[in-house]
């Protein structure tokens, strides 16, 4: 009977639990508090938290890859669509048939705002090559500046997997941070009297130039930066499916219940590499460090150029809109139009913030297929 038991004990996991698992059991209880006490990107957050938990718990082999005796876990099978970079361009599909591209088609010169944005994603790549990065990891770490999770996932996937968990981590938590980050950046570099300033309503875009736009965009991307087009590809076809208004299941479909299911699936083999090894390294600390540096920078730049746009129009552009050249669709331009009518209560900037806020999807997404194929 204490044979049985004490062979019971020794097959158990908590004979094989190590320090580093306990640590990683409680920094995916931390998350799961987070996302669900404090409301912090809680459909993905949740189950990359949950996905941590997972992996770190012994002997569940969910991770565990196939051999000729076992078949392999649960999780490894499903990380194959993110290790072969399936899951980020059908995030890219379903945010297509989700958004409006009507505020960027109806004033093209929000593009310049979203382009600006993603000067932190550059400046973070420079920092972390100063840091001792490889230039693979350091294009990982810099795409966090974009603010677009999908898009990180996907570069990292293809650049720095053993970097995944964590720069997924980052990207999505500082998407979460939005509206703390960006306000104190916006007033910074704004003066009141810019903060006041009412844009004019915009123009109204034709069924003609929504359903073109997404045509002649791929084929545009796809000619200058071809290591783009699985991404940029991906969210026209969403937007294409939405602006047909042909088929309005299948925009439902990929607005809901798509877009969710792989949220979780893609959540859940993110967190499910979040290895002790890893995350208790100073590696962690510098992603952490450079990703709110090139987030920070990011914003710092749409805001300038917005200023310098300010300038040119003689104070017709809102420098505030710059700040939603970041790829946070749409929080980034909720942000945008709160902080506007805090200075103004009669300003409504959402729709133009919008603008820059496609261009940033669009802008995050031509960044990482220029890293890719330049370290590729």
């Amino acid at each position: 009977m204490i044979q049985a038991l004490t062979d019971l004990i020794r097959m158990s996991g908590l004979a094989h639990l190590t320090y580093k698992e306990i640590i990683m059991i409680v920094i995916a209880c931390i998350f799961l508090y987070l996302a669900i006490k404090k409301g912090y990107e809680p459909y993905l957050l949740i189950p990359i938290a949950f996905g941590i938990l997972l992996v770190n718990l012994p002997l569940a082999g969910l991770m565990t890859p196939p051999t000729e005796s076992e078949p392999g876990g649960l999780i490894y099978y499903l990380y194959q669509g993110t290790n072969l970079g399936i899951y980020p361009p059908l995030i890219f599909l379903c945010l297509g048939a989700a958004t409006d591209f009507g505020p960027l088609i109806a004033n093209p010169k929000t593009l310049l705002l979203g382009g600006a944005a993603q000067f932190g994603i550059f400046a973070a790549f420079f920092g972390a090559l100063a840091l001792g990065m490889t230039p693979q990891e350091a294009a990982s770490v810099g795409i966090i500046g974009g603010a677009d999770g999908p898009t990180a996932i996907y570069l990292t996937t293809k650049l720095a997997n053993h970097l995944l968990s964590v720069i997924a981590l980052a990207a999505y938590s500082y998407m979460a941070l939005v509206p703390l980050i960006q306000p104190p950046i916006m007033r910074l570099l704004t003066t009141e009297k810019e903060r006041q300033t009412v844009m004019k309503q915009m123009r109204t875009v034709s069924k003609n130039e929504r359903i073109l736009f997404p045509i002649v965009t791929t084929i545009f991307v796809s000619l200058v930066v071809p290591s783009a087009t699985a991404l940029v590809g991906m969210l026209m076809l969403g937007n294409l499916i939405r602006e047909s208004g042909q088929v309005p299941k299948l925009t439902e479909t990929l607005q809901n219940a798509m877009m969710y299911t792989i949220t979780v699936i893609l959540g859940v083999t993110v967190g499910a590499k979040a290895n002790g090894e890893l995350f208790l390294s100073l590696t962690t600390i510098k992603i952490i460090v450079l990703g709110l540096f090139a987030f920070s920078i990011g914003t710092a730049a749409g805001v300038l150029m917005g200023k310098l746009m300010y300038k040119l129009t003689n104070g017709k552009v809102n420098p505030l809109i710059g700040a939603a050249g970041v790829s946070a669709v749409p929080m980034a331009a909720r942000v945008v139009q709160k902080e506007g009518i805090k200075y103004n209560p009669s300003n409504y900037l959402l729709m133009h913030a919008m603008g820059p806020n496609v261009a940033g999807v669009i802008g995050s997404a031509v960044a990482a297929g220029v890293l890719l194929a330049f370290f590729g």
